[in-house]
């Protein structure tokens, strides 16, 4: 019989990184540059390029709302590359919280969208980003005044500790169809409310986010991961995904709880 073949160290380390990263979900850390606005000013980023390329090429599928990578055209990438070059180069501190909390999730989403355009055709956004890295989440890709940033600096150390808000993990898409839909429409100042509850309802009553089957009751990974942003525990987290719940109440689960996620490409 023959013995396996050992694996050599950078590749061993490399696989044992990746798998770290899979599992290891980054903490709410507040970047204090960020933490400032202006609450007296009453104008409006605008959005109306994002808007026109979610009208143009998501496409709702059943519980999935599915981005068409592969019809986009070059003038319709330009588009959305101005769009994301036009909102850069503004400094969201001197506008409202409503108006930053729009801002920063479209910016996540059309990031994004554009990393998988920008590299398409790919299987899944973890395929992207450095050798060592399990996806793009680190990478710098993007600079708002003046300071170099990640998809990660915006999640984790923007959205997640200014506004404390759970709902952000429904709102801020990964290109995969374990995620939480990209929205249909972009987020305002005016309508982000109503898109937060829209969001997590459709999350919370899908079956990518939670799925009853006998005995076991399958959750996203997102609740695994970020658990301590539902609740303090197990059962205040299945109370917290409750909230937006029609069907069966998960609040009182006895049975087994498994986490799943599917990192393949949300496209049709």
């Amino acid at each position: 019989m023959n013995k396996p073949l050992p694996i050599k160290a950078p590749i061993f380390l490399a696989l044992l990184l990746a798998t770290s990263q899979a599992v290891a979900a980054p903490k709410s850390e507040l970047w204090s540059f960020w933490d400032k606005s202006d609450q007296n000013n009453s104008n409006a980023i605008e959005h109306k390029a994002w808007q026109q390329t979610l009208d143009t090429y998501l496409v709702e599928k059943g519980q999935h709302n599915l981005f068409n990578y592969s019809a986009v055209s070059t003038a319709d990438k330009a588009v959305l590359d101005q769009y994301i070059a036009t909102i850069t180069s503004k400094d969201p501190r001197s506008y409202s919280l409503d108006e930053q909390f729009a801002y920063w999730v479209n910016l996540y989403n059309a990031l994004t969208v554009q990393l998988i355009l920008d590299e398409y055709p790919v299987k899944s956004i973890t395929k992207l980003g450095g050798f060592l890295s399990f996806g793009p989440w680190d990478d710098d890709i993007t600079t708002v005044a003046g300071k170099k940033l990640t998809l990660n600096d915006i999640e984790h150390r923007i959205l997640r500790p200014i506004w404390n808000d759970s709902r952000i993990h429904y709102a801020v898409n990964c290109a995969s169809f374990g995620c939480p839909n990209l929205a249909s429409e972009a987020f305002t100042s005016t309508n982000k409310e109503v898109l937060l509850d829209s969001a997590a309802s459709h999350f919370t009553n899908s079956e990518k986010g939670a799925r009853i089957e006998g005995s076991t009751l399958t959750l996203s990974s997102i609740y695994d991961w970020y658990g301590s942003d539902f609740g303090d525990d197990e059962q205040a987290i299945l109370r917290e995904i409750d909230k937006y719940r029609d069907g069966k109440k998960l609040e009182g689960w006895s049975g087994k709880i498994k986490y799943e996620y599917d990192w393949s490409l949300n496209q049709p």
